[in-house]
């Protein structure tokens, strides 16, 4: 069998140049020049050389299957000398236009870099990008020419018995099965099994620096109804790295208190519903419900909470705050929402549930305000966390959600239903009693609105491939694409059919990797803005909060 294998890997090689496709070359070099285009984010020569190469790919795999399609249908082609003119023109055409966008591609990337105050790159490093292509492009095509080869020896094996065509649409079928079968088995199943048991050990680890907390109001403490070394990696760090009142009164100026923050994560409860109630209990226990606002925060996938809109709302508030969460996973949000889509969504519910009608059942002149928060995976499973029907009687107060990624409901149905004229990037949406959206600059003080009893604040950066990441680029400009740019993305930013779909898939992935204040990076200072909207905290005014947004900003770099 495995010899079988390889006499087909190396027929397939052996075989490239005399089955390699012209009108796929062709199409293949056009997208392979498309892909050096700026899209969201700057990308490594590395990055540029995979996504180049894939590009490449799918461009050939189109142009082989326009070749195909234009045969099937009988339509005669050039034949003899005029082909051969054709082709080399068509050649030197697609040299020309590699050359040309590769000289071209250190500036587009610094386009980008230049508006993330990052420095400019003196070269792109063509070659570099060039082999690493070569090398991302010969991978994908074998598989695909395997995949052909599947479809044939099945199509094949079934034409003696079955029509012609019904044996190439079985012998498709059957490719695929095996395909997935392959990825499923080698991929999912055993290398999600290696990634889950690694995070899970990770979680597990404990970090230096971080003990366990003598005071007994502190979760996780010796009086705390969570024990330590439950509360996994990301709820230690948490709990650890609140500011102290010290801190939050040199910030904020004035009298200050330690806040109360309250984790509770995997290990400390067998079912959601238990950590869930355990979660409650230790907010009575510390007096959370005291305080003078309380946020149900939903973390991310590795159940990590972002300490620059914490630490941010905090010191607003003076310390006057208590905040609780529960861990739904430990894998990163991108593997959390592949393998366990649903759980964050149970274990958000189950919180704000528990949360929630504890809080309504005390005196609304007793009770402090209630917020909602969370980024990226966290905001989406905190907008799954409600239902408006269910609180419209007795509302809370408000949500900040930070980066929410693209599937998330709320922030689709507010974009799609924007007013006429704002960007998708920045929507305005109705009358901005209920929603608002702002980004690096501050863009919540609509003229003439008003807000309602319930205010939402989307946090969103123009560059965020979370947030605008869009399958439909697949085909058609993204509409946060059309009109005027956010001020980080790239002017020479253009839309390409399939091409722009990849880019946007590759700066997905890397959207942490973009300097804070940028990309998927929320920066302190700007969530000073949106907690203002939302929550209201006494004691400031402008001069004061652009005061503390400078020094949020100095403190972090």
């Amino acid at each position: 069998m495995i010899h079988r294998f390889v006499d087909i890997v190396r027929g397939v090689v052996l075989g490239a140049r005399e089955t390699m496709s012209v009108v796929g070359v062709l199409l293949g070099t056009l997208f392979f020049a498309a892909s050096l285009t700026p899209t969201l984010l700057p990308r490594t020569a590395f990055m540029q050389g995979a996504l180049s190469g894939v590009s490449f790919a799918a461009g050939y795999g189109i142009g082989v299957f326009c070749a195909w399609l234009w045969s099937y249908l009988g339509i005669r082609t050039l034949e003899g000398r005029p082909a051969r003119y054709v082709l080399r023109a068509a050649a030197l055409v697609c040299l020309a236009v590699v050359a040309v966008f590769l000289w071209r591609a250190a500036g587009w990337q610094n386009s980008i870099r230049l508006l993330m105050e990052l420095e400019p790159l003196d070269t792109a490093q063509p070659l570099r990008i060039g082999m690493i292509a070569f090398a991302t492009a010969a991978v994908t095509i074998l598989l695909g020419k395997l995949f052909r080869l599947a479809l044939l020896a099945v199509a094949g094996r079934l034409k003696p018995v079955v029509p012609r065509r019904v044996a190439n649409v079985a012998g498709a079928v059957a490719a695929l099965v095996l395909f997935w079968a392959a990825t499923e088995g080698l991929v999912l199943r055993y290398g999600l099994r290696a990634v889950d048991a690694s995070f899970r050990e990770l979680d597990r680890t404990f970090e230096s620096g971080v003990e366990k907390p003598p005071e007994a109001w502190r979760t996780g403490s010796a009086a705390s109804l969570v024990r330590w070394s439950d509360l996994g990696r990301a709820g230690r760090g948490f709990v650890d790295t609140a500011p102290s009142r010290a801190d939050i009164a040199a910030l904020a100026g004035g009298a200050a208190i330690d806040p109360l923050r309250v984790y509770v994560g995997l290990n400390s409860a067998a079912t959601i519903e238990e950590r869930a109630a355990l979660a409650l209990a230790e907010l009575r226990r510390v007096g959370a419900f005291e305080r003078s606002a309380l946020v149900v925060v939903t973390p991310t996938g590795t159940g990590w909470i972002d300490p620059a809109a914490m630490d941010t709302l905090e010191i607003l508030h003076r310390g006057d705050v208590a905040s609780v969460a529960l861990q739904y996973s430990y894998l990163t949000s991108w593997l959390s929402l592949l393998v366990e889509p649903g759980y964050g969504k149970e274990a958000a519910r189950a919180l704000f549930r528990k949360v929630y009608d504890h809080w309504r059942q005390m005196p609304r002149d007793a009770r402090p305000a209630l917020y909602l928060y969370g980024l990226s995976l966290g905001a989406l499973n905190s907008d799954l966390s409600f239902d408006m029907f269910d609180i419209v009687g007795d509302p809370f107060q408000g949500i900040l959600w930070s980066g929410p990624p693209f599937q998330s409901r709320t922030w689709r149905a507010a974009t799609a239903e924007r007013e006429p004229g704002s960007p998708a990037w920045l929507p305005r949406f109705r009358d901005g009693s209920v929603i608002r959206f702002t980004s690096q600059k501050d863009a919540l003080d609509i003229p003439g609105a008003a807000w309602g009893p319930i205010r939402i604040v989307y946090l969103q950066y123009a560059s965020d491939p979370v947030t605008f990441f869009d399958f439909s680029a697949l085909f058609r400009r993204p509409p946060w694409m059309v009109g005027p740019r956010g001020p980080d993305v790239s002017p020479m930013l253009q839309w390409y059919p399939v091409v722009t779909l990849l880019q946007l898939a590759l700066d997905m992935a890397a959207a942490t990797t973009a300097p804070i204040g940028y990309g998927h990076l929320y920066a302190p200072e700007h969530h000073v803005d949106p907690w203002v909207a939302v929550t209201r905290p006494p004691g400031w005014d402008a001069p004061a909060l652009e005061r503390l947004k400078r020094e949020l900003a100095e403190r972090r770099d």
